[in-house]
């Protein structure tokens, strides 16, 4: 029984290294049919389109020119090939065709004015329009608001490729229209509002508050407290008395 098994599995084995050499037999047959008379493609990429179709006829090839899928690229330029059919190195039939994808070039956007908006409005109009922001250099510029856009590169209506940088320069307070706040308790707030706001200081909120002793219309409290820096885009705070008759 030993003996009928051991020569089983010598007849399997044997079957097996049959099968394996022709196999690989077959398949080398196969390779030298279908590469007899074939010839290896150039390396075409990155060639403008007269000088791959001049380079395939010298090798015996032929071109053929799939318009229908031309791209955008953001490394070869327009009018040079982008993708080929088989690859550099495939093998090809004398004769044959090599189908070539030119490239578009960078896809190019048009520059939005970022002008005279907020860096952080700046930054989100320049990302949805495809491009990205370059380098912030804060400057100090006349009449421009602070955290401003005063001027940016490239300028705005141009064209620019997709995914580049545009620069801008954002403007910052300018210390010499810095001020010390004044000490405004205890004074009338329409008078105190009047005046500043000629000289071009904002005011935000003004709360009222009911303060025994105090008569109507008296500032209570304020911010930027007094002796704190004040600039003309800041925005001043009022507490002012009111009179509670109920």
């Amino acid at each position: 029984m030993a003996r009928r098994l051991l020569r089983w599995l010598l007849v399997l084995a044997y079957l097996g290294l049959l099968t394996v050499v022709f196999g690989i037999t077959a398949y080398a047959s196969f390779s030298r049919f279908v590469r007899r008379g074939a010839i290896p493609a150039p390396d075409l990429v990155g060639l403008p389109l007269v000088e791959a179709s001049s380079l395939l006829e010298e090798s015996g090839l032929v071109m053929r020119r799939a318009e229908d899928k031309d791209r955008y690229d953001e490394d070869i330029e327009a009018e040079h090939v982008v993708q080929q059919d088989p690859r550099a190195g495939g093998f090809v039939k004398q004769g044959g065709k090599v189908e070539v994808v030119l490239s578009r070039g960078p896809q190019v956007v048009t520059v939005p004015d970022v002008t005279s908006q907020s860096l952080q409005a700046a930054q989100a109009a320049l990302l949805a329009s495809g491009l990205a922001v370059g380098e912030r250099i804060r400057v100090r510029w006349p009449g421009g608001a602070a955290g401003t856009v005063v001027r940016q590169d490239p300028l705005p209506s141009t064209g620019a490729a997709r995914g580049s940088s545009v620069d801008l320069l954002v403007s910052i307070d300018d210390p010499r229209h810095t001020y010390v706040m004044p000490d405004l308790v205890a004074r009338r707030a329409e008078a105190v509002r009047a005046a500043l706001e000629a000289q071009g200081f904002r005011f935000g909120s003004v709360k009222y508050e009911n303060y025994e002793g105090v008569e109507e219309g008296v500032i209570l409290r304020h911010t930027p407290l007094p002796g704190h820096p004040l600039r003309p885009s800041d925005s001043i705070t009022l507490v002012v008395a009111v009179r509670d008759d109920t």
